[in-house]
């Protein structure tokens, strides 16, 4: 078995290499290079020219597979990159409904070459297609690389490199049923509708997430709670699930009768593509499978080559997976598990039995159960905290707490939930009440996270250098204890020094925040706006849109959180584009919002209506702007300008200038030239040292005459990926002739000012 190893472990290690780190032009050569490795094996004898043979072919193959793999698929389609044109597709799963209408997953025949799949995106109604029919539509396509003018993984590493944009589908042709092999999406898509026609509303989009993966349907602000609290591999379909699936089915079918065995590999396998085939799912069903074949044969699994072995299969069909971030969180969850968990429960344990013989029977239950989730999750974070970290630049502290609490409750809405979809089917009112009856872990699940997620400080965002250097400091700290394990060493140590360092890190991280004037923050949210001013504990944003990948919400929160605040003062938007509003609701769900001050204008907006229902549903005090107005905050103060223009938003929306002693900032919003022009008649503006350009830099914007009478030292030009042009070259030109620094969130990401009082920054 450990020869397999030493196949399988040099080749997932080569497309790992070839798919993360080397240019295209290296994977020939360095393919070669391995053979001529392999050559050289023969020169030595017995076990040392077997383990070379094997390491030197297995990093060969995965080479020059990972090569021919990238002409294969990747070639053909970046071929038809930036083209238009009428093509027939097959769709293969259900149509999901965005915000700009439908989204949907289909194959392109190409002739001479393997099917593309591709995700079409179109402004008409899809929802009446089902998996296996044929449909035509003039098609123009985009790289699934680049998205919002950022690279992405996420489309590449499932194989999909277009993306399809269309106005309109036709119909070809749909087979009387569902093909074989569309049949697990069905049952998906069944067990979707069954669920939410059993469970109460409150509940259903979670159990939903948690049996099949599908986190759409998840309430505005849950998942980034789930993300906060540490708790998002739950609604993520990986190993825990299968787990429970497997317990569950070994409980009915027998644990060790082989025909048992086989039929809960191939409800596995089902219950995998029901889930959508994802890296994390496959890992964790090739894993179970590996573990009950070697449980039918009386073998122990050797779990260094179970691991490679698994990893090589998920890899071979789609290099590309190996820059899936599921499939590198979900191995290293497995190593920490192997590494870490089983040590320690063992140790712990024998801690239990020595030490707690007096102890009850439930109580000594409840400690074996709290001692292996402990270790588990312990294990699991220990590997996959600094892949999150590297990816996603935030550190969950809360998640061994919130996984203790909810581990539990988890099994039985997964069970549950598969139990009540089966009774539904059958007995729809036993569906239902035992639905109603699971609902009630899935609520404690959900409170957990919701609680913990508003806590200041539950995930810490790696933005200044004192919390990357906690981070490296506590990660060295971790390796020397296990490098020095079995030495007397006393956990309290290392913990206390791990913890008072955090307590540093934070300090020094906020302090300048705290203590200074005034902060200001433009976020990075792309092609919107939010600014975040803050002055001794209390905050004010202006805005919160834009067409990030990240919701402007969750941006805007993260950042307030990041300051130790769990709420905002005031809530101020200029006008209801969704540039600069559509992260409102992901803000309402997350962060306690006291006041809201809005322009009353766009009445028919549905964005206005949504932000305006959530208010009332969230507590939240509205407030329509009609006179100037000034608004106290810390050691500073903002004036409110009434709108000044009539027509579009844009033109009728707000305007304000934030004072903070001699530091001043403007902030225009959308407004053209005229209305510029009225502001700067029927106002008195300060000479101002920060300049929020209006409109992302428009070329209406940011006049001559504003900036003449403004005179700012600095611009700050809020924008991302747009098809306007922004910021335009001739407001550029402007700004740099007013002798103004110009700094752009598309380059630099969110830029902070911080004024200390005695002087402008």
């Amino acid at each position: 078995m450990r020869s397999l190893c030493w196949f399988a472990a040099p080749c997932a290690a080569a497309v790992f290499l070839s798919v993360l780190l080397l240019p295209e032009s290296f994977l020939i050569p360095a393919g070669l290079l391995c053979a001529l490795a392999f050559l050289l094996s023969f020169r030595f004898q017995g076990l040392t020219r077997r383990k070379i043979a094997m390491a030197s072919s297995g990093l060969v193959i995965g080479f020059l597979w990972t090569g021919c793999y990238g002409l294969l698929f990747q070639a053909p389609a970046e071929a038809l990159n930036g083209t238009e044109d009428i093509w027939q597709f097959t769709v293969t799963d259900y149509p999901a409904e965005t915000s700009g209408g439908f989204s949907l997953q289909v194959t392109l025949p190409l002739e001479g070459t393997p099917d593309q799949k591709v995700i079409l995106y179109s402004s008409d109604s899809l929802s009446d297609l089902r998996p296996g029919d044929i449909i035509s539509a003039r098609v123009s396509f985009s790289s699934s690389g680049r998205i919002r003018g950022q690279e992405v993984s996420t489309y590449r590493s499932r194989g999909i490199y277009l993306i399809g944009n269309t106005d309109e589908v036709s119909l070809v042709s749909r087979p009387e049923r569902i093909p074989v092999q569309y049949w697990p999406r069905a049952a998906a898509k069944i067990c979707r509708d069954s669920i939410f026609s059993l469970f109460p509303e409150d509940t259903a989009p979670f159990v939903s997430a948690v049996i099949t993966g599908d986190k759409r349907t998840l309430p505005t602000g849950l998942y980034a709670a789930f993300q906060r609290a540490g708790l998002a591999h739950i609604v993520a379909v990986s190993g825990l699930h299968v787990s429970f699936l497997s317990g569950f089915l070994g409980t009915l079918t027998g644990p060790r009768k082989k025909r048992s065995i086989l039929a809960r590999i191939l409800l596995l396998f089902f219950f995998a593509a029901m889930a959508g085939n994802s890296p994390s799912v496959l890992r964790a069903v090739f894993m179970e499978v590996f573990l009950l074949i070697a449980q039918a044969v009386d073998r122990e699994p050797d779990k260094p080559t179970t691991l490679s072995a698994i990893l090589l299969l998920l890899l071979l069909p789609c290099p590309a997976a190996a820059a899936s971030i599921g499939l590198q969180l979900s191995f290293a969850s497995v190593a920490g598990i192997y590494l870490i968990t089983g040590p320690l429960t063992a140790r712990w344990l024998k801690r239990l039995r020595r030490n707690g013989r007096a102890l009850p029977k439930p109580i000594k239950g409840i400690c074996v159960f709290s001692i292996g989730t402990f270790a588990t999750t312990l294990g699991a974070l220990l590997f996959t905290t600094p892949i999150a970290a590297w990816y996603f630049r935030s550190v969950s502290l809360a998640g061994l707490v919130t996984n203790l609490l909810t581990l539990w409750a988890l099994s039985y809405v997964f069970i549950g939930g598969l139990l009540s979809v089966l009774a539904g089917a059958l007995l729809p009112g036993a569906g239902a009440a035992l639905a109603r009856l699971v609902s009630w872990p899935a609520r404690w699940v959900i409170l957990v996270a919701r609680a913990f997620s508003r806590l200041p400080f539950a995930s810490l965002s790696l933005s200044t250098v004192f919390l990357v250097g906690w981070f490296v400091f506590t990660y060295s700290v971790i390796l020397l204890c296990l490098a020095a394990r079995g030495r007397g060493i006393r956990p309290a140590i290392p913990i206390a020094a791990c913890a008072v360092s955090l307590c540093a890190a934070l300090f020094m991280s906020i302090y300048p925040v705290l203590t200074s004037t005034l902060t200001v923050a433009a976020l990075d949210v792309g092609q919107g706006a939010s600014t975040l001013f803050f002055s001794k504990g209390q905050s004010v944003l202006v805005d919160c849109g834009g067409n990030s990948l990240d919701d402007p919400g969750d941006i805007a929160a993260d950042c307030l959180q990041s300051l130790g605040a769990s709420r905002l003062d005031t809530l101020i938007l200029t006008h209801f584009h969704s540039d600069h509003a559509n992260g409102v609701p992901e803000l309402l769900a997350r962060i306690d919002v006291s006041r809201l001050i809005l322009p009353d204008v766009d009445a028919e907006s549905s964005l206005r209506r949504e932000i305006l229902s959530l208010a009332g549903q969230y507590g939240c005090e509205v407030e329509f702007l009609s006179d100037d107005t000034r608004l106290d905050f810390g050691d500073a103060f903002i004036t409110l300008y009434a709108p000044l223009g009539d027509g579009g938003a844009n033109e009728a929306g707000l305007s304000l200038t934030c004072t903070a002693g001699d530091f001043d900032v403007l902030i225009t919003g959308d407004m053209n030239e005229a209305v510029e022009h009225r502001l700067v008649k029927y106002k008195s503006l300060p000479d101002i040292e920060v300049l929020m350009a209006g409109h992302h830099g428009s070329k209406n914007a940011c006049s001559e005459e504003l900036l003449l009478t403004v005179r700012p030292e600095t611009a700050v030009i809020s924008s991302g990926y747009n098809r306007y042009g922004h910021p335009a070259p001739v407001t550029l030109e402007r700004l740099g002739a007013a002798g103004c620094g110009i700094y752009l969130t598309d380059q630099m990401g969110t830029i902070t000012f911080t004024y200390k009082g005695e002087q402008a920054p």
